[in-house]
């Protein structure tokens, strides 16, 4: 069974950028393990429901994104690695939440796809203004 383990999160301020990771663990993962997941980015501010954020496909040859995000946000992934990422540019204090990464072998993460099989824990971004 696949765990996803997120980090990078942390304070930072307006106009700033931020890298979250995503790390696939497991007893004895083997490498590319993360490549039979299409993986999403999800956000949950205080008081608020979960957001889709951003998803990219088993490849990565396809991202999508939530309009609040786009052009400022971009998902990328290394299944060597067992990897995803989450690049963050001209943050805003509306971009204050816990993201959290999230994976699943037979759907593509959405808006309307949230019922997926692994979550991660979370990591807390603060963007201050």
């Amino acid at each position: 069974q696949v765990q996803l383990v997120e980090s990078g999160g942390g304070l930072v301020q307006a106009g700033g950028s931020l890298r979250l990771s995503c790390a696939a663990s497991g007893r004895a993962l083997p490498s590319y393990a993360i490549s039979t997941y299409a993986m999403g980015w999800f956000r949950q501010a205080p008081g608020m429901d979960r957001e889709f954020v951003a998803s990219i496909t088993w490849t990565g040859d396809t991202t999508y994104y939530a309009n609040s995000v786009k052009e400022r946000f971009t998902v990328s992934r290394d299944n060597s690695r067992n990897m995803v990422y989450l690049r963050m540019t001209s943050l805003k204090p509306e971009d204050t939440a816990v993201y959290y990464c999230a994976g699943d072998r037979t759907k593509i993460p959405s808006a309307g796809n949230r019922n997926l099989e692994v979550w991660g824990q979370g990591t807390r971004v603060t963007v201050s203004s």
